[in-house]
């Protein structure tokens, strides 16, 4: 069992997970907002390595790998990020989302390097689960969890199928297109979560555009178990470059929001 297999096994656990680049702005400062986020109460996080060609991510997230690589981050130093990260929070469930290029190139070895810095799952958003089969026999192999993702358009008995290849938990996508901030969701988003989740008894993890305390609050009373907030976060970062402070308090005040939401919101057992 993982850590997001122990923090979804919480009776209603409802999860806030902020995403970030590793190495955006740079390797140093991403550690620092990194572990602002988790000092603020975030549940766990999900990473990504910065990848030249991330077809899956809007502009935004565009540009905050574009900072990381163009600050220098290699596989290498996301590796080092994760060690330190890791060593400092030895409970926290961490999720990577990686272009699977990234595994590929470097063969069996990636699984087990990915294994030894203790990471507990990881999504390949460019990974069709049809020609996932080595993939997932490596992520097995190593002890990895797999994360499968669900589209707006999957049918319900797809999703069904994907949720039950899911060892970590299911990346449920609320809204058509890439990554980025939106203001608002259609109704159907937020139906859509109450029919998986009354479909399947597997965690489910909303992201893709989610930017406000209301909108996460939303998608957890859908059914939701945990809700992904990225794109807010990296575009603070473009934003405030030169005063990466505020970026921090930001990020604490966003996430001091979500859990007092969360407290007001909460029924016997929900953590």
């Amino acid at each position: 069992m993982n850590r997001f297999n122990r923090l979804f096994a919480r009776p209603q656990c409802r999860a806030f997970i902020p995403f970030f680049t590793l190495g955006d702005p740079n390797p140093q400062d991403s550690f620092n907002l990194i572990c602002a986020a988790v000092d603020a109460g975030a549940d766990a996080v999900e990473l990504g390595f910065p990848f030249s060609d991330p077809i899956t991510d809007g502009p935004v997230n565009q540009r905050s790998m574009r900072r990381a690589l163009d600050a220098g981050t290699t596989y290498a130093t996301c590796l080092d990020l994760l060690r330190r990260i890791r060593s400092r929070y030895p409970e926290l469930p961490i999720g990577l989302l990686l272009y699977y290029n990234l595994l590929y190139m470097r063969g069996h070895d990636a699984y087990r390097e990915l294994a030894e810095v203790g990471i507990d799952a990881v999504v390949c958003s460019d990974l069709p689960f049809e020609e996932s089969k080595a993939h997932m026999a490596q992520l097995s192999a190593h002890g990895l969890g797999s994360i499968q993702m669900v589209a707006p358009n999957t049918p319900l008995e797809r999703a069904k199928f994907l949720l039950a290849q899911s060892s970590a938990f299911t990346y449920v996508i609320s809204r058509f297109g890439t990554t980025g901030t939106s203001e608002h969701f259609e109704q159907d988003s937020t139906e859509r979560i109450e029919r998986l989740s009354q479909a399947s008894s597997q965690p489910i993890v909303v992201g893709f555009g989610i930017s406000k305390v209301e909108q996460v609050r939303s998608f957890w009373h859908s059914g939701a178990q945990g809700v992904i907030v990225g794109s807010l976060f990296s575009l603070s970062i473009e934003r405030h470059l030169s005063d990466l402070a505020t970026v921090e308090s930001f990020i604490r005040e966003f996430i001091g929001r979500v859990r007092e939401a969360k407290l007001h919101d909460s029924l016997p057992g929900v953590v």
